[in-house]
């Protein structure tokens, strides 16, 4: 796969069939405009291609309304490449690109990808102030000849699947197993292994504590059985997400106990997937029955048939 970030400066020397989107998450819905921009594509002996931003369009526009994002670009690059995509072209999305209207953005692809088609979601935006739509599109693709493909909506248990909905389920209700039924993946967070308070160890159960990037979702606060990825090899966890209620910290943390597990991996790189919500966090009333619990939370989590079929 050809990767890019590319502000219309180049000029392709090859036939393309684009998809337009944010792809934040690559949710199912992402996943049907990118298998049909290939089969387009392989269709017409062109490549596929996917035009989107590097950066959310609201950190240029406006800062405070940036959502938190469900996916990091680099696992974004892998799972578009597992999928068979030719051409990634990930923008830097800057007020000169905010400035260009509807009409002018199409021109660009046409011109500057020898763009033969475009695949876009029912509900596609583009251009300045997001003023462009299919509508729209459908009148270009007549002006400057170039195929129009609308996917329509994809839905999951009869609602149509969205990155807000996404960040719904997950933020508000905790339902990662419904997330990652949307996603097709494991929702997953990276980052590096940090100091915490080390009151697991004192009840025998030793936790890592994830120093996480603040620009990225975490799902709702509570306990969740998940799945550690470290130097290539794959432990099952008990993750908590949150404030430790039974020890007063009133510091946002996320610490799993890794099953079956014992070493010291301070400052090492880590990746946790979310499987399955165990419970709500809960204020027990003496260190002793958090320990009890953390026992019955461990047997589950053995218990639960967790498998690493993702690609991210």
């Amino acid at each position: 796969m050809i990767i890019m970030e590319d502000n219309f400066k180049k000029y392709l020397q090859y036939d393309t069939y684009i998809a337009l989107g944010s792809f934040d998450g690559i949710h199912i819905g992402h996943v049907s405009l990118v298998n049909k921009t290939i089969k387009l594509a392989l269709k017409n002996k062109a490549k596929s291609m996917i035009f989107t931003f590097k950066n959310h369009p609201l950190s240029v526009v406006n800062k405070e309304l940036v959502p938190k994002l469900i996916m990091d670009n680099s696992s974004k690059v892998k799972v578009l490449e597992s999928y068979g995509l030719d051409v990634l072209n990930m923008a830097n999305f800057n007020k000169e690109l905010m400035q260009l209207s509807p009409e002018d953005f199409i021109l660009n692809l046409v011109s500057h990808y020898r763009a033969k088609g475009l695949v876009v979601g029912f509900n596609n935006r583009f251009g300045y102030k997001n003023l462009g739509d299919v509508e729209l599109l459908k009148k270009l693709s007549k002006k400057y000849g170039f195929d129009l493909c609308v996917v329509e909506p994809v839905k999951y248990k009869g609602q149509v699947v969205s990155s807000s909905i996404i960040r719904t389920s997950l933020s508000d209700e905790g339902d990662v197993k419904k997330v990652n039924k949307m996603l097709t993946r494991p929702f997953m967070l990276q980052g590096d292994v940090v100091k915490g308070k080390q009151l697991g160890r004192t009840l025998g159960f030793p936790t890592v504590n994830l120093n996480y990037d603040k620009r990225f979702l975490l799902p709702r606060g509570g306990v969740y059985c998940t799945i550690v990825s470290y130097k290539g090899k794959f432990f099952k966890g008990i993750t908590n997400v949150g404030y430790n209620p039974t020890v007063d910290d009133n510091r946002l943390s996320i610490e799993t106990h890794m099953l079956d597990f014992n070493e010291n991996i301070y400052n090492e790189h880590i990746k946790i997937y979310f499987m399955d919500r165990i419970r709500d966090e809960k204020k027990f009333s003496s260190i002793q029955f958090l320990a009890e619990q953390l026992k019955k939370d461990k047997m589950y989590a053995k218990k639960q048939k967790l498998e690493i079929n993702f690609k991210n």
